[in-house]
């Protein structure tokens, strides 16, 4: 342990608790008693108040009311950074989990008495809302689970898994990842540059470039993830990214084409219902093309026909399914079905608008 290092662990080690003799701290630093008195001065020469109190029973003590350790954070700033692993506390994997608890105890150390034992206990305080289940994209059900290697649960084998490729990132080293998409029967793996990561709708998206291929940079979800390691090699030179770019859900863009041209899907639909789907996160990303003055057409990927036809069901009487051809039987039995449903029966009433109908 470096002296900076040792002369922060006194302070915090004076923080949380009322007296410590020299000998104690020496004991716990490893070095001589002579040398914690010349870090106290230092601490003291720093201005933080420490002083002695002789005795057998006597020891270093901080003044009373002292709580912002030097070179570390004013109040603001603690409770702001509290507050914000509160926040990453909340997602259901979190990078560096082991090392964010330690954050947060040194952080609530620098917190004067009455605050550090309100905000040790932010979670009951101060609440962050999970994410609503989206019924209209749902997850594969091969999803559900991911097959680990080491069979660990999910929330942890995703920690682990962003905590790797961010220490890669850092390090400017390549990571071997092992990756298995619900949409393909294989699992495949790359040797990647690890550029940057993201969030979004609850879960992590690892972004790097591919070794083997010249596109800017492929992008990983990383519960889908089953295995990574760092890679042997350094990075030389880093390829310019910057991960704003994908925001705003741009990284979906460009599966969204490809998606378009291998499976697509053509609806008509009136203005009003496709204004409507430009504001979901999902659907703004087709292709919108005005045909008539107050009709449009949407072309989208999708080779599942139930998602289709529940979208259809959704937008109602104005939508009418273009492509593919062969889907346009199913929705005329379903719809054939539901109109059973709704026969008119002797004795119902029927609006006509003007006046009530009455069937015998």
């Amino acid at each position: 342990m470096n002296r900076f290092d040792r002369i922060l662990g006194i302070l915090l080690f004076l923080r949380s608790k009322q007296t410590v003799s020299a000998s104690d701290l020496a004991r716990h630093f490893a070095v001589s008693t002579r040398t914690i008195y010349r870090d106290v001065d230092t601490l003291s020469a720093l201005g933080v108040p420490v002083y002695a109190e002789r005795g057998r029973e006597g020891g270093f003590q901080l003044l009373e009311g002292y709580f912002l350790p030097p070179l570390m954070f004013t109040r603001g700033e603690a409770i702001s950074l509290l507050l914000g692993l509160t926040l990453l506390r909340g997602l259901h994997a979190q990078p560096f989990p082991t090392e964010m608890a330690m954050a947060e105890k040194k952080l609530l150390a620098a917190l004067p008495d009455r605050l550090r034992s309100l905000l040790a206990q932010a979670e009951k305080m101060i609440g962050f809302e999970q994410l609503p289940h989206d019924i209209f994209h749902t997850e594969p059900a091969s999803q559900e689970t991911v097959v680990t290697a080491a069979g660990e649960q999910a929330g942890s084998h995703e920690s682990a898994t962003i905590s790797i490729f961010l220490q890669a990132l850092l390090d400017q080293t390549f990571v071997l990842l092992q990756y298995q998409s619900p949409y393909r029967a294989k699992t495949h793996e790359y040797i990647a540059e690890p550029q940057g990561l993201f969030w979004d709708r609850d879960h992590w998206y690892l972004v790097g470039k591919r070794h083997d291929q010249k596109h800017p940079s492929s992008t990983w979800r990383a519960d889908r993830v089953v295995r990574i390691k760092p890679h042997q090699a350094t990075i030389s030179s880093q390829t310019p990214f910057d991960v704003r770019e994908l925001l705003g859900r741009q990284w979906l863009q460009s599966a969204m084409t490809v998606w378009r041209q291998n499976a697509p899907v053509k609806i008509h639909l009136p203005l009003s219902q496709a204004q409507r789907l430009q504001e979901d996160w999902y659907y703004r990303h087709a292709c919108f093309e005005q045909i008539t003055e107050d009709r449009v057409s949407m072309t989208f990927g999708e080779s599942d026909r139930s998602l289709v036809m529940e979208l259809l069901r959704w937008l109602g009487p104005g939508a009418e399914l273009i492509e593919p051809q062969e889907w346009r039987a199913t929705i005329r039995e379903e719809l054939s079905r539901m109109l059973a449903s709704y026969r008119i029966s002797p004795g119902d009433m029927v609006d006509t608008g003007d006046e009530r109908t009455h069937y015998e």
